[in-house]
């Protein structure tokens, strides 16, 4: 079936006991045996549960994948696959990643030993010279938070597979909709569906997706084990939202593509940060392994720490808060929210300066979100 026809039938069926045409939610806890050591599927729910299957099998299906997971959070979903790894180990990651990306691998670094070079991964072959006997993985996020830097998934997932390394991808910014990382060669693929996934911002929750039998089951037994499943009723949002993913996210990357456009010409901004832009370095990467720009534009402005203030705190239509991915437009400033975990060296390295703002673009009318940014600006 095509992708849209998924995103409203995958993982889910008419239930069986009454025809109820929306997933149940199967709010316990435990579930009884016919007999000794004979159940119809299910057994407890930290173990499985039918409306968390069904979530998983319709993420499955998106991402075109053998497995998933769905568990609490997207930081859940991280916490869970670095747990495939020991004392010793050594990871290579996006250096302008997620502040709690940043903040997490590094706590993992300090308390279990497991060493994370942060590399610039615009240029593929910048990892080799971080491979050692001891590296694992290379994780990438594309495009990057908050700057949308793109990684050139399939070299990258080429130059690991020489090296025996697995290669990660955070694809939360496009969602399934936008990018496929499995078919450019990823091997693990985590989202936090709090955002475009779920798209309503009423749920927190995370997901880790699989392509190998043996990565399938260590996943599953990490997520028993660890405890990080996600809730029935959090799955049944999570699933609700999926069915108007395709609806949403076109609308999402055209405001997107109008803000990015109006940003690019307004005097007082120094660059936009869009991968829908011609203007910007990846453009050609992003036209060959998205099949969305996304939502997501960020930009630095030409002005003072005041000026950002003032333009932070001067909209109506863009609300002042973290998260992205939901129908509502939100503004936020990385340096101070999302990435204020992320050590000022490190941002600074990295490009996310305090004059950096990000945007979620909303679903709301285009026109309207211009007038409100337009008045920000001055």
């Amino acid at each position: 079936m095509s992708f849209q026809t998924d995103t409203i039938h995958a993982g889910v069926a008419p239930d069986k006991a009454y025809g109820a045409i929306m997933t149940p939610i199967y709010q316990s806890s435990t579930f009884v045996f016919e007999d000794i050591g004979k159940h119809k599927g299910f057994d407890y729910t930290r173990s499985g549960n039918p409306t968390r299957k069904a979530l998983e099998d319709s993420l499955c299906a998106l991402e075109e994948c053998s497995s998933a997971v769905a568990v609490t959070t997207g930081m859940a979903a991280i916490t869970t696959v670095l747990n495939i790894f020991r004392t010793g180990d050594e990871i290579i990651c996006t250096d302008d990643c997620y502040g709690g990306t940043s903040r997490l691998m590094k706590t993992v670094e300090e308390h279990f030993g497991i060493r994370v070079h942060f590399v610039n991964l615009q240029t593929a072959e910048n990892l080799l010279p971080y491979v050692n006997e001891r590296t694992r993985a290379v994780w990438v996020e594309t495009p990057s938070n908050p700057l949308l830097n793109l990684v050139d998934i399939a070299r990258v997932a080429s130059l690991s597979r020489e090296n025996s390394l697995l290669t990660i991808v955070d694809n939360t910014f496009l969602s399934p909709y936008g990018q496929k990382p499995f078919e450019l060669g990823a091997d693990i693929v985590v989202h936090s569906t709090t955002k475009y996934l779920n798209g309503h911002s009423d749920v927190v929750g995370g997901a880790v997706l699989s392509n190998s039998e043996e990565l399938d089951q260590k996943l599953k037994f990490l997520v028993n084990a660890l405890g990080t499943c996600a809730q029935p009723f959090d799955c049944w949002l999570v699933l609700r939202g999926i069915k108007t993913l395709v609806l949403r996210m076109r609308e999402h990357e055209r405001n997107a593509q109008a803000v990015a456009d109006f940003l690019y010409n307004h005097p007082k901004v120094k660059q936009v940060f869009y991968p829908g832009l011609p203007s910007h370095p990846q453009h050609e990467l992003a036209r060959k392994q998205q099949k969305s720009f996304g939502g997501m534009v960020s930009f630095e402005l030409d002005g003072s720490i005041e000026d950002v203030n003032r333009v932070l705190t001067g909209t109506k239509l863009f609300s002042l808060a973290e998260s992205l991915g939901g129908v509502e437009s939100l503004i936020e400033h990385p340096a101070t929210m999302s990435h204020a975990s992320m050590d000022r060296e490190h941002r600074e390295a990295a490009g996310i300066t305090e004059n950096v703002i990000r945007l979620s673009v909303g679903i709301e009318d285009s026109d309207d979100l211009l007038e409100d940014l337009g008045l920000a600006l001055g």
